[in-house]
């Protein structure tokens, strides 16, 4: 893990985080907690990509429950938390 205390930063500038960073994500340290992480902006993206690929993901096997019929339906917010209660039991 590439870290980097957060008074490095102010002494020496944005700068070193550019050096480090070149090994992979770089974990701020302040108050000795981990606080912040910097990433590239190639590596961002790339996390939301795989979020939004997990999110339709999810999504598409909703759908296809619903559409096999492995779904239940509820008249109201009692009667589901019934349901689900029954089933923690």
């Amino acid at each position: 893990m590439n870290t980097i205390p957060a008074q490095e930063i102010k002494r020496r500038g944005i700068s070193i985080v550019d050096e480090i960073l070149k090994d992979g994500a770089v974990y701020v340290i302040k108050n000795n907690q981990p606080q912040y992480v910097v990433l590239t902006e190639d590596r961002y993206q790339e996390l939301l990509a795989a979020e939004n690929e997990a999110y339709m993901a999810r999504v598409r096997a909703s759908l296809e429950d619903v559409k096999a019929g492995r779904v239940s339906r509820f008249k109201n917010a009692q009667e589901l938390l019934r349901a689900i209660t029954q089933e923690d039991e």
